[in-house]
């Protein structure tokens, strides 16, 4: 049977990122495009595109790995190979069987722990995500006009106005960086070698185009400040007793809070996920 981690060059115990960055820097080396469409060279790239379709895949992997088992114990916890796996010694079957059941649990709880990796990191883009959507929906609807009002003029409403501008700032560093999260995770560029094996009907579902997220990202946002703005608008939405609030036009306000929203959100969640870790 074909060792898919020895073509690879990883361990049988690599996460899937690991297994993932070492089929990019083969696949980059070994390309034909990059080899002169040298014929050996395709073979490799052939076999390493192979090994990541199984590998790369948690429950493909799940199979394969029980089938290496499999191999050395035969199915019915009688090994091949050297004599302590082959002897018909009682104490060296409850042992074979011991160490089969183990390699089983073995490969359940990687996967159980990898699928909770990748939960993890969907909910790293998932949350920002959708937090900005509805922030932006939320703002462009009340149309607050607390950073710039005709009354700020004391030392201590410019400290507001700074560290606004800073949250602001730090807020789209965040955003972006889990953008790029999420473009090296589930992403891929046509114009660059990338997770399908040769071209782009073999591009595992969960895969899309960074294009098609950008676009995503930005139509969505662009979608919800709009809504909000013509709900506020059309229904010419008022709160007399707030004059902070509902301006009767779209203010800096509705761009600056979105992302300082996501970054709160953000914040919140990481904290929940380490009193749960």
């Amino acid at each position: 049977m074909v060792n898919y981690y020895d073509i690879l060059k990883v361990s049988p115990k690599a996460t899937g990122t690991e297994i993932k960055s070492a089929y990019r820097r083969l696949a980059r080396k070994l390309h034909p495009d990059r080899n002169n469409g040298s014929e050996a060279t395709a073979l490799k790239f052939a076999a390493i595109a192979e090994a990541y379709e199984i590998l790369g895949n948690a429950k493909e992997r799940v199979k394969y790995d029980r089938r290496l088992v499999d191999i050395q114990f035969d199915g019915n916890g009688n090994g091949n190979g050297d004599s302590l796996f082959s002897s018909a010694n009682p104490h060296a079957k409850r042992w074979r069987q011991m160490v089969y059941e183990k390699r089983y649990n073995d490969i359940i709880d990687r996967m159980i722990a990898e699928e909770r990796r990748e939960a993890l990191a969907l909910q790293r883009f998932i949350f920002p995500l959708v937090a900005l959507f509805v922030s932006a929906f939320f703002f462009a609807l009340v149309r607050p006009n607390i950073f710039l009002p005709d009354s700020f003029s004391e030392w201590w409403e410019m400290l507001i106005r700074i560290t606004v501008v800073v949250l602001f700032v730090v807020g789209i560093i965040h955003i972006v960086g889990r953008i790029r999260e999420a473009f090296d995770r589930y992403g891929y560029d046509d114009n660059i070698l990338h997770d399908s094996v040769l071209d782009d009907s073999e591009i595992p579902t969960k895969y899309y185009s960074r294009y098609s997220m950008c676009t995503l990202i930005i139509a969505g946002t662009v979608l919800c400040v709009g809504a909000g703005l013509g709900i506020g608008l059309i229904f010419d939405i008022r709160w007399s007793s707030s004059p902070y609030l509902f301006s009767y036009s779209p203010t800096v306000d509705v761009l600056l809070y979105p992302p300082i929203f996501v970054l709160l959100v953000d914040a919140i969640h990481g904290l929940i996920l380490t009193a749960e870790g």
